[in-house]
């Protein structure tokens, strides 16, 4: 098992500060110092300096980092080949992921395996993405359904495997007597124009418009901030301008807005990824998830879009 006080290491090496990798690791800010003080004088050499506000990682810590990874990931692929000799898996398996995935893909899928493993103590997490990577590499979750942000770890970054799994399509919600609603798809660009409801600048769903938008040839001429779908519906009901949803995000049916879905070559869609430590991703409880993901998106998302109603 891998020293508590090296995960420390990463999450101060992740963050650049001592307050923030307490945050992500449930410790205050002294036991994340105290942590790091007694792995220095265990190995005999510096690891942190100060560095502004925050603290910089010293040549020797960065070298250790290196086989940090390299042995957490090593540990992970160790345990997930036990896993696969057990008769009946039993412990602890925590999944994470964000809002949607967390309340329209993670719940049935614990509950599958709750099901069919009854010794498996099974937890769901809501997080943003960035929280999951964390989550993660603390040894807090097993599993993690995010969209890959400016703020999250490119997907070539060690520490983790990132496999994309589904595509989720956006559609663009418009007031209910919108010129759209008469037209069965429409292309993003031709919304250039609109009012836009956004997320808050810093959330995965203001990254996911701005892309969006970004791709199709605009900068959205942005008019309100709505972190949830229902908010953002509510203002466009009441003409206030429009948002993106992705397929999985459900509306109350009571609004008086039309999904309208978007073409486009790619059409606009936002990729949903299955992150776990590196070497976890062949443990059979990550492996049974990710199946019964697929069966549930293949439900949730039929191939061919809705018409608009």
């Amino acid at each position: 098992m891998l020293d508590p006080k090296l995960r420390v290491l990463q999450l101060v090496a992740q963050h650049g500060t001592v307050t923030a990798a307490a945050a992500a690791s449930h410790y205050t800010p002294s036991a994340v110092s105290y942590q790091l003080r007694q792995l220095s004088d265990e190995l005999g050499v510096p690891l942190i300096e100060a560095h502004g506000r925050g603290v910089q990682l010293t040549t020797a810590a960065r070298t250790l980092l290196r086989h940090v990874d390299a042995l957490s990931a090593q540990a992970t692929r160790a345990y997930a080949e036990l896993a696969a000799l057990a008769d009946e898996p039993s412990g602890p398996f925590t999944v994470c992921g964000f809002s949607t995935a967390a309340t329209h893909l993670l719940p049935p899928v614990a509950a599958t395996l709750r099901d069919r493993h009854p010794h498996v103590r099974v937890r769901v997490i809501e997080a943003e993405p960035r929280r999951c990577f964390d989550l993660l590499l603390a040894g807090d979750a097993d599993l993690a359904l995010v969209i890959n942000t400016a703020d999250t770890p490119p997907t070539g970054d060690e520490r983790f495997d990132q496999r994309p799994l589904l595509d989720d399509p956006l559609d663009l919600v418009v007031p209910e007597d919108h010129p759209f609603t008469r037209r069965r798809r429409v292309t993003l660009a031709e919304a250039a124009d609109e009012h836009w409801i956004v997320g808050r600048p810093g959330s995965a769903y203001h990254d996911l418009v701005r892309t969006a938008c970004t791709a199709a040839g605009f900068s959205p001429n942005i008019a309100h901030y709505a972190d949830e779908w229902d908010t953002g519906a509510a203002l466009v009901a009441l003409r206030f301008g429009v948002i993106l949803v992705p397929r999985l995000a459900r509306l109350h049916d009571d609004r008086p807005v039309v999904r309208v879905p978007l073409s486009g070559d790619p059409a606009p869609a936002r990729r949903v990824v299955a992150a776990t430590r590196r070497g976890g991703a062949e443990h059979p409880l990550v492996l049974q998830s990710l199946e019964a993901i697929n069966d549930v998106a293949a439900r949730l998302l039929p191939t061919e879009a809705p018409e608009p109603a």
